[in-house]
C-alpha cells in the first residue's frame, strides 16, 4: 500500500476550504461574504468539507501507482488560491473601489413595496427599491422632507463639490458576488471632514430630486464599520 498523490492532494485541498469555512464561524466574519439568509451556508459547508477531506486521505492508500498529473497539481493550486486570500488579507467589507465598477441597485430583489415605505423609518433598502419600482418610487416622493438616519461610507466622484459626498451602502441577496450598490447624495457637508471609504451616520431630511436621491444634513457622525456591512433585502 502506498500513499497516492492525487488522492492527498485532493483531499488536503477540502481540509483548505474545510479550515476556511470554519475560519469564518468562529471569527464572526462570515458577514463580510455572505447575506444573513444564507449565513447557513458556512456551517453546513464547514461540516461537509470536513467530512469529505478526512474520507478522501482516509481512502489515499491504494495499491496501485497513481502519480500527480501537471494539470491535477495546477487544479489543485488554483483551488487553494481563494484559500490564501482569505486568511491571509486583512478582512475588509467593499468599499469606494467596488462602488465605482458596481452597478448602483436595480432593485431587482429588494422587496419593499410601496405600503411599506409609506410608514415607518426612511430605509436604504427602501431607497434602493425606488430606482425599479415606480410604486417604491411615488412612495418615496410622498415621503419628502421626512427626517432619516442612513449608516454607510464615503464616496466622491469627480467633480462632487467640497461640501457633499455620496453616501454608499451595498446590498447583498446571496453573496458579495451579487453585491450592487444603494447611495444618496449628502449634501451640507464639512469640506474636508469626511474622506473616502470613512463609514458614518447621516442624519437629516430627505428630497427625492428626480432619480436622485438626497439627504439635506443635520449631523454628520464617523462610525466604526458595521459588524454586518451589507444590507439584505
Amino acid at each position: 500500500m502506498r500513499w497516492s498523490p492525487p488522492r492527498v492532494t485532493a483531499g488536503l485541498a477540502l481540509a483548505a476550504w474545510a479550515v476556511v469555512f470554519w475560519y469564518l464561524l468562529v471569527s464572526g466574519r462570515s458577514a463580510l461574504y455572505v447575506s444573513s439568509r444564507t449565513f447557513w451556508v458556512v456551517p453546513l459547508g464547514a461540516i461537509v468539507l470536513s467530512a469529505a477531506a478526512i474520507g478522501r486521505l482516509a481512502t489515499a492508500r491504494t495499491r496501485a501507482s497513481e502519480p500527480l498529473t501537471r494539470r491535477e497539481a495546477w487544479g489543485a493550486g488554483l483551488i487553494v488560491i481563494p484559500v490564501v486570500a482569505v486568511l491571509v488579507l486583512p478582512p475588509a467589507a467593499l468599499g469606494s473601489f467596488a462602488a465605482s465598477r458596481r452597478s448602483a441597485s436595480t432593485g431587482g430583489f429588494v422587496a419593499a413595496s410601496g405600503a411599506e415605505i409609506a410608514e415607518g423609518p426612511l430605509r436604504l433598502v427602501d431607497v434602493a427599491a425606488g430606482s425599479w419600482s415606480r410604486d417604491a418610487m411615488r412612495a418615496l416622493v410622498r415621503r419628502a422632507g421626512s427626517p432619516v438616519d442612513f449608516v454607510g461610507f464615503v464616496t466622491r466622484g469627480p467633480g462632487t463639490p467640497a461640501d457633499e459626498f455620496v453616501l454608499t451602502r451595498f446590498i447583498i441577496s446571496c453573496c458579495v458576488a451579487d453585491a450592487l450598490s444603494v447611495q444618496v447624495r449628502v449634501v451640507g457637508v464639512p469640506p474636508g471632514r469626511f474622506p473616502e471609504d470613512q463609514w458614518v451616520r447621516v442624519r437629516g431630511t430627505f428630497y427625492p430630486v428626480g432619480r436622485e436621491m438626497l439627504v439635506d444634513t443635520t449631523t454628520i457622525t464617523a462610525v466604526p464599520r458595521p459588524d454586518h456591512p451589507y444590507l439584505n433585502p
